[in-house]
């Protein structure tokens, strides 16, 4: 068994699928051009960046982070932060 995106245990069967999938995309990549290599480049780390940030968002409206604010908000009030 193997643990898929979320952390739950998956069937082997869905573990070989997508890496199918992720092998596939190596290959397709690996024959890029130069040019077309960094417009991909490009275009993923913006894709990347874009996903971060809507599970950053995700995870500040689910509070998944409060307690992790409250604990540096609590370190400045007892100075312990330095200014930049």
């Amino acid at each position: 068994m193997h643990r898929n995106s979320s952390g739950r245990v998956g069937s082997a069967a869905w573990y070989h699928s997508v890496m199918s999938k992720v092998e596939s995309l190596e290959q397709e990549v690996a024959k890029l051009t130069t040019q077309e290599l960094a417009a991909f480049r490009e275009w993923f780390a913006n894709y990347d960046a874009d996903a971060w940030d809507r599970q950053i968002e995700s995870d500040v409206r689910a509070g998944k982070l409060d307690r992790l604010a409250a604990e540096a908000l609590a370190s400045h009030d007892r100075g312990e932060t330095k200014g930049m």
